[in-house]
């Protein structure tokens, strides 16, 4: 980390940062000495408690309390926040609602998918090529928008069924990266480069949604109902299906489950909530191009799976917040921003593998696993 902060920083900067690693290190090594000489066993159940004392605001008794207060909270932020603090906000929304579509796929189903930014953007173009073009607003648009998505999702997880793990990571990949190119150079649809712009606003009647608090209360309750589906879906058959093909597809296949109609079940649910986030960001924006779906963009909500929890929908919702607020918060340390937040990715992933708010099945293998 030393070296890598010298050009950036400086030979004398470079070694601090090295130093400061390097005595963290010794420290985590002097508390693992004294684990291994019982100052710091426990019982497993005390361990197993502790482990949870986070967790349970999100699975255990406390999580309707929880619930109402953080929802509560976010009712009021409109009358007490600015306009930059209420768009970053909003934008969180956006990105809590792809990592949750995210989250059927790789969290549920365990397919590593790249190429998430695409379905994005089929629901923010849909919305854009029907609202200018054929007049279309924005809340007929938005099931158009979100099913064509989903039919999208179909064409991307038919080839791919055979394929697992890296191999349909690539494919995934290539997918995002091919509709990237055809929205840049399709001129005489998409606009190519330029984009599509003057795409009008939500309206309700004679209402239209004009000022950030507006979007930002119309993406609250977006989100709020996609948490409903997906937990709702998530502890249907069709969740407890989607858990056991992530973890034997063979012995959930041998059991009777149709892997290759869930496989493509989930390919399109997630592909669906990204059309929708995409139909949202087109109507706040007032604007869409290529640039705004990058594979960037697909590596970023990935993280906010992994690093939030796969699986887990309080997880993947903070993973979000975190990961976007984070590069925000560090805008006064530009230079070092990407390096502290990759430093921030590796000691999570080695320091709590299972992710900010695991799931309690994941977490009680983590548990049993380091008794």
């Amino acid at each position: 980390m030393g070296l890598l902060a010298v050009p950036f920083a400086g030979v004398t900067t470079g070694v601090y940062i090295a130093l400061a690693i390097l005595a963290g290190g010794v420290a985590l090594a002097g508390l693992s000495v004294l684990d291994k000489s019982g100052v710091l066993d426990r019982p497993k159940a005390q361990l197993t408690r502790a482990y949870y004392s986070f967790e349970d605001f999100a699975y255990g008794p406390k999580r309707t309390i929880a619930n109402l207060i953080v929802l509560t909270l976010l009712i009021a932020l409109p009358f007490a926040a600015n306009r930059y603090t209420l768009d970053l906000a909003t934008q969180t929304g956006i990105y809590v609602m792809l990592a949750l579509g995210l989250n059927v796929v790789v969290g549920q189903t365990g397919l590593l998918v790249l190429g998430y930014v695409a379905f994005y953007a089929v629901g923010a173009y849909t919305y854009a090529l029907l609202s200018t073009g054929l007049g279309v607003g924005f809340w007929p648009a938005l099931p158009i928008a979100a099913f064509f998505a989903g039919i999208f999702g179909l064409l991307i997880g038919a080839p791919t069924l055979r394929l697992r793990g890296d191999y349909l990571a690539i494919v995934t990949l290539g997918f995002g990266e091919i509709t990237r190119i055809v929205l840049n150079n399709f001129d005489s649809l998409t606009g190519g480069p330029n984009g599509i712009s003057g795409i009008p606003r939500p309206s309700v009647g004679s209402f239209v949604f004009s000022s950030l608090s507006h979007y930002y209360f119309l993406m609250l309750g977006m989100v709020v109902l996609t948490v409903l589906f997906v937990r709702r879906l998530n502890g249907s058959r069709i969740g407890r299906a989607w858990i056991a093909i992530r973890e034997d597809e063979v012995a959930a296949e041998a059991m009777g489950v149709n892997t290759t109609r869930l496989k493509l079940l989930a390919f399109s649910i997630g592909a669906t909530f990204a059309g929708v986030a995409g139909v949202f960001y087109t109507a706040k924006m007032g604007f869409v191009s290529p640039e705004s779906f990058n594979f960037f963009e697909s590596v970023i909500i990935l993280c906010m799976v992994v690093l939030g929890g796969m699986g887990s929908i309080p997880g993947v919702i903070l993973g979000a917040v975190v990961l976007y607020l984070l590069p925000e918060a560090l805008r006064d340390f530009q230079q070092y921003r990407m390096l502290i937040f990759g430093t921030a990715m590796i000691a999570m992933m080695i320091l709590h593998p299972q992710g900010l708010i695991g799931t309690k099945r994941h977490g009680m293998e983590m548990c049993a696993g380091r008794e």
